[in-house]
């Protein structure tokens, strides 16, 4: 298959528009005999089936959690990024375009990065709309501050929770659409095959996760808008429930997967304390405004932070990255406590952690000021570790956290499966090999409010005449059958090993050799233990209970599964990319310094995997920068 990413033809700023004023509509009489099925319902997925509906479609909507609310956007605290220039810094579409390009290592394709930052002002002004209660400077005008990786102030934000407050927003919108009937929402819910008829996505099967009932659902066309894969490193800031089953069961049937190997490390999350830990906490970037992060100058310094003088302290950051300092991209700030932590000169119990110290912030600005842009993270911090951040720096360490590689998807943000959408999180198309912080409640938001009820209809106006795929179809029956079968099977190993166990042996050594840092030996040792944790998972998981009731252990269970293909393919992609590039940092290839080499006359392409018979196979789509020369990334 040739990879068409079909870009509209045009300038840059022109792109978009050309494009609706060129796309296929279809009229309302006819949204009414159309059905789409969202899998997913966080910020892109509510955005999507709440819009799809006003629009008219019959839309059905799942989500593996008791309630749309409960979806993981709400975790999200730092803010959402747009380019209105309220400050007048300097900022312009143009600029937040540059940022998020050179940010995400130029590893992204123009239009669609441009795209994002063109419709971010709308989006301010949509939520604005719909009572999103975002920070305000004194005289009522809506307040920014600035997030990792650019010199303007361009994030709005709603004290420490952004995330929820926006995602209450749009499930208001979502639920208005359910009591009219346009939306049916089936929670506890979750996607475990896709349905493809004639090469088009037609459905999917899903099990009732209460009573374990296997269904049906027949769609026109399918949208998964189902966040990322970071658990795969078991530890990370995600809800434990997150999971990368429903694009890899894509992946599985055809949808071509970009960029497995950019995951995201973000730099200030809380350090892990114990081996039996489950997951990690995130605390917002945004703290990075005001914070200064430090080490000690001495290795193993057991002195409370507070009596390490002003002049024994590395602020490494402002050491290394004078121009950025506190405020260097999210891979950076990452790697250079990495290189702190292991180099000895890390902080905490378990020496794992650096400093993340508010003292001069409160000096210069006052507690009151602190407290009114960052109280609820503080109280936060002070619940889960009894220590008050006010009198003491935080400690903090790197965390596994966002993944930028997911569905590859074109313009439209349809996948190589005609009539399968992927929006937000679990698709490659906009960041890169990094993030910038506050981009991800941006991207989530514009691809299902904006960018998805504009392209689908091109799809489906062409699928209007056509016989709509009913559930008896010889496909769906397939499908069910197969996911039936893999239950059964993991049912009757009845080994000695639970989930957890395999999860947390994969975990460990996604995290050594394909987090961070990885190089040539790494990944290849990385890629034969995997091996033997699959060989193992299916002689010797146990799994307690039955298929016909509530399960927690099977659901873990059918995840780990497809997690453990994911880690290989990650490492697999991470192995065939031999350049540093944002968030992908091969040892092999870095300045004196420590920083990164990219190769752009090699490497500048999205790599996109297909599924082969139990093995996958490189195709490239190529990255013509047209508007913006690939630069040297610096942020000194």
């Amino acid at each position: 298959m040739k990879l068409d990413a079909k870009i509209p033809k045009g300038k840059l700023e022109d792109k978009w528009r050309n494009y609706q004023a060129t796309s296929q509509l279809v009229n309302p009489a006819n949204k009414k005999k159309l059905n789409i099925i969202v899998v997913g319902s966080g910020l892109a997925g509510a955005g999507a089936a709440a819009t799809l509906a006003e629009l008219g479609y019959d839309v059905d909507c799942f989500c593996y959690q008791d309630s749309a609310r409960r979806a993981h956007s709400v975790a999200a605290q730092g803010g959402v990024n747009a380019a209105k220039n309220y400050q007048h810094d300097g900022d312009s579409v143009w600029r937040m375009f540059y940022d998020t390009l050179k940010g995400g290592d130029f590893r992204s394709r123009e239009a669609n990065v441009y795209r994002l930052a063109e419709l971010s002002a709308p989006l301010i002004d949509h939520f604005t709309q719909q009572g999103v209660p975002f920070a305000r400077e004194y005289g009522g005008v809506l307040a920014n501050r600035s997030f990792g990786g650019v010199q303007v102030e361009r994030t709005f934000y709603a004290r420490g929770q952004t995330g929820q407050q926006l995602l209450l927003a749009a499930y208001s919108q979502l639920y208005k659409m359910v009591r009219s009937g346009k939306v049916k929402m089936h929670t506890r819910s979750e996607m475990l095959d896709l349905v493809v008829v004639n090469g088009a996505a037609k459905g999917i099967i899903v099990r009732n996760l209460v009573s374990g009932e296997i269904k049906r659902f027949a769609g026109d066309a399918v949208v998964l808008a189902t966040g990322g894969y970071s658990r795969v490193f078991r530890l990370s800031t995600l809800a434990i429930g997150c999971n990368g089953s429903a694009i890899w069961k894509a992946h599985k049937k055809g949808a071509y997967f970009a960029a497995p190997s950019f995951t995201q490390i973000h730099p200030t999350a809380l350090p892990q304390s114990s081996e039996s830990q489950s997951k990690l906490t995130l605390m917002s970037e945004s703290l990075r405004n005001d914070g200064r992060i430090w080490v000690p100058n001495k290795i193993n310094d057991q002195r409370p932070a507070n009596e390490i003088p002003e002049e024994e302290r590395d602020y490494y950051l402002e050491r290394r990255y004078p121009s950025f300092g506190n405020l260097a991209p999210r891979d950076i700030a990452s790697r250079a406590a990495k290189e702190r932590i292991d180099e000895g000169y890390g902080v905490g119990r378990l020496k794992n952690a650096v400093y993340l110290d508010f003292k001069h912030a409160i000096e210069r600005l006052g507690l009151d000021t602190i407290k009114d842009r960052y109280g609820n993270l503080f109280d936060m911090y002070k619940k889960i570790t009894g220590i008050d951040a006010y009198k003491e720096p935080m400690q903090i360490s790197p965390a596994a956290h966002f993944s930028m590689g997911g569905l590859w998807v074109d313009y439209e943000l349809m996948t190589t499966i005609p009539g399968l959408y992927a929006i937000g999180e679990c698709n490659f198309s906009d960041h890169g090999a990094n993030r910038l912080g506050a981009n991800s409640l941006l991207q989530a938001s514009v691809d299902g409010y904006f960018i998805l009820p504009n392209t689908i209809s091109n799809y489906l106006a062409s699928n209007v005449s056509e016989e709509h795929i009913k559930t008896d179809h010889p496909e769906f029956e397939k499908a069910e059958a197969h996911v039936k079968t893999q239950i059964n099977t993991i049912l009757a190993v009845n080994g000695h090993r639970t989930v957890d166990d395999f999860h947390r042996e994969l975990g460990k050594i996604m995290w050594k050799e394909c987090a961070m840092s990885r190089n040539k030996n790494g990944l290849e040792k990385a890629i034969r233990e995997i091996e033997d944790i699959k060989d193992s998972f299916w002689k010797e998981i146990k799994v307690t209970g039955n298929q016909n009731e509530f399960n927690t252990e099977l659901e873990k269970a059918l995840r780990l599964v497809d997690f453990i293909e994911i880690a290989l393919l990650m490492c697999k992609d991470a192995l065939a990319r031999e350049e540093s590039c944002g968030a992908h940092f091969r040892e092999e290839y870095q300045t004196q310094e420590g920083e990164a080499v990219r190769i752009d006359e090699k490497y500048a392409y999205v790599s996109a995997w297909e599924y082969v018979s139990g093995d996958f196979k490189l195709h490239k789509e190529a990255l013509n920068f047209e508007y913006q020369k690939p630069t040297i990334r610096s942020y000194k």
